[in-house]
């Protein structure tokens, strides 16, 4: 299958998700046998030292500046058996437009933003998807799962929406056996909505126990946060220091988006990268969490910091280290890239089965 997808990026992992889920599919969708060409704006906030993957060696990765200089893969995209267009594509309704226009094969749109773009929608703002556009994908491959997808169905109009969540490359995800260098870690951009579940699940916690190792990685924070003193800040840590992130913490924590937890069904990218490396997890709740990792086996759930508390002073070892392995049994599972692969390709063969 020739694939071409216009996203967000490829080449950088800063501040953004996109990239990673992108890696991890598509280098298993190529596994498989497939081609893929990549076509991303060449954004100035992604690129430089930023630009942590400019050459991957399993796809074509290809910039280009402008609407106007898609001309230059006209070819490509009418050729191409599938064309993904995804969420927070720059002007996305315009290269939507031209991609439809052109594509001769299966047009769908990959939203790894569902309950974002939706409420965006809700909003009046049609900044990358437009409302009319639904109905003119082929398919729309969607984050969230759950009750999410047949509302694009019947509300939308999206003639067949399906889930396509997150994955993880095990083989760089992966337990490395390292000291424990911090009690609880989270991995994390910046988000106003994340930042008070991250407030009273990481950041109390670690003001009721000084004693207590924490840290929290990502950019974009804004300087007037007070971080107290036992919580150590990493401003950008690239795809290639994840694993060892995950293996020098005790416990990870898992928050999500306010519009992702009244969507349900919207796992982050974290959290399989996490439970892939054997670390336990400690999560905040939200509909959909347990059809994908076992409460209580697989992944902890904390309401607020006295539960997050118990689980650092009060689990045995011996617990601690079973919910990593129970955890990372069942990524390898039904969340590697391997599978998410072989789903990526049923749906792009039967659009509408």
């Amino acid at each position: 299958m020739r694939l071409v997808v216009l996203g967000l990026t490829l080449s950088s992992s800063w501040g953004n998700g996109h990239a990673t889920t992108y890696r991890s599919l598509l280098s298993a969708f190529v596994e498989r046998g497939h081609t893929v060409l990549f076509l991303e704006r060449d954004a100035p906030w992604y690129a430089g030292d930023r630009r942590d993957l400019p050459n991957p060696s399993w796809c074509r990765l290809a910039f280009y500046d402008s609407l106007a200089e898609l001309e230059t893969w006209r070819s490509d995209i009418a050729h191409a058996d599938a064309v993904i267009v995804g969420s927070y594509t720059p002007q996305g309704v315009e290269v939507a437009r031209f991609v439809r226009a052109v594509a001769h094969g299966v047009v769908a749109f990959y939203d790894i933003d569902t309950p974002v773009t939706l409420a965006k929608l809700a909003a009046g703002d049609e900044d990358y998807l437009s409302l009319a556009s639904i109905p003119e994908f082929d398919l729309y491959l969607s984050f969230t799962g759950g009750p999410t997808l047949k509302r694009l169905e019947q509300h939308y109009g999206s003639p067949a929406a399906r889930p396509l969540y997150c994955t993880v490359d095990t083989s760089a995800y992966r337990p490395l056996g390292l000291p424990a260098r911090w009690d609880l870690s989270y991995l994390g951009t910046y988000s106003p909505d994340r930042q008070p579940p991250l407030e009273c699940l990481l950041l109390e916690p670690a003001r009721r126990n000084p004693h207590l190792r924490f840290v929290v990685a990502g950019p974009q924070y804004p300087a007037n946060i007070a971080w107290p003193s036992n919580v150590e800040r990493i401003e950008h840590l690239p795809p290639a220091e994840h694993a060892g992130f995950y293996a020098a913490s005790r416990f990870t924590l898992n928050v999500t988006r306010a519009d992702m937890i009244a969507a349900g069904w919207s796992p982050s990218v974290r959290l399989f990268e996490a439970a892939a490396c054997g670390t336990p997890i400690i999560s905040d709740v939200w509909e959909g969490l347990g059809t994908l990792l076992e409460p209580g086996s697989e992944i902890l759930l904390a309401c607020g910091a006295d539960d997050v508390l118990a689980a650092l002073l009060e689990l045995p070892e011996d617990k601690r280290v079973a919910l990593g392995t129970a955890g990372r049994r069942r990524v390898l599972a039904e969340h590697d890239a391997g599978r998410r692969a072989t789903e990526l390709e049923a749906y792009l063969s039967a659009p509408r089965a």
